[in-house]
């Protein structure tokens, strides 16, 4: 492989971590301004046939903007992280956190429409709290010590039922999910 195409894959990927960042600001813009929120309804309903395909766009779909605010900068830190083991392995995880830990919230929540990327911003933190420590890496084990620093507080209040409104299972299945997607796409030494 050349230079240019080492300096290349960064870019890519920073491409698609920020337009998918685009594209939830946009989803949220048209939401709230031409179809007065009622893309919200799409979200995971469980155990409802109607909310099964919710667990493909309930990431996408986010409440108000406040919402989407709290969620962009931590998508942008933990996805970024995950980014930088490769897009390929970037868009395995958040598959198996989407598929996995939307199925597990559709089966097990309490009966809701939940919404929103958090899912995925858990799932991976989960993620990444344990790959260093099945692959055997010491980078990834410190970036997993320096995660659960930085963001082991809002995991636990995340995981808690105790906020109104928010949807603590998406947090805690889609934090199970990443620590099963670590598992089933990491290689240990």
């Amino acid at each position: 492989m050349d230079d240019t195409a080492e300096r290349k894959a960064p870019v890519r990927e920073v491409q698609v971590l920020f337009g998918l960042v685009a594209l939830l600001w946009l989803i949220e813009i048209v939401d709230s301004v031409f179809l007065d929120d009622a893309l919200q309804t799409q979200g995971i309903t469980p155990r409802t046939l109607s909310g099964f395909d919710g667990i493909l766009w309930a990431p996408f779909l986010h409440g108000t903007f406040g919402h989407l605010i709290s969620n962009t900068i931590p998508f942008i830190v933990v996805g970024g992280l995950v980014m930088l083991r490769g897009l390929r392995r970037w868009i395995a995880v958040s598959l198996v956190i989407m598929l996995v830990g939307g199925l597990a919230v559709w089966l097990f929540a309490r009966a809701h429409i939940h919404i929103g990327v958090s899912i995925l911003i858990f799932g991976y933190i989960g993620y990444l709290l344990v790959v260093g420590f099945i692959e055997k890496d010491l980078l990834w084990k410190a970036v997993g010590v320096g995660v659960f620093v930085f963001y082991g507080g809002a995991i636990l209040v995340g995981i808690l039922p105790i906020q109104r409104g928010i949807s603590w299972e998406g947090h805690l299945f889609g934090l199970g999910a990443g620590v099963l997607a670590a598992f089933l796409l990491s290689k240990p030494r």
